[in-house]
């Protein structure tokens, strides 16, 4: 029987907080202050895989 994997569409701050090693307060900061982009569902924030990118560019910009 073969394996079927879905691939997540949405990261929540803290998942994004780990894969940028960051702290989950920094992060919240970020995302507040619209650095990194979200949208609100219900109570929590989500985060899509292509703005963590696009926040990660724009560092790499600066930097340059």
């Amino acid at each position: 029987m073969e394996q079927i994997f879905i691939k997540r569409k949405w990261h929540t701050v803290a998942e994004v907080a780990a894969m940028l090693g960051y702290g989950l307060s920094k992060t919240k900061m970020l995302v507040a202050t619209g650095q990194i982009r979200s949208i609100k569902y219900g109570r929590n924030r989500r985060i899509l895989p292509e703005w963590v990118d696009q926040y990660i560019n724009d560092r790499v910009s600066e930097a340059a």
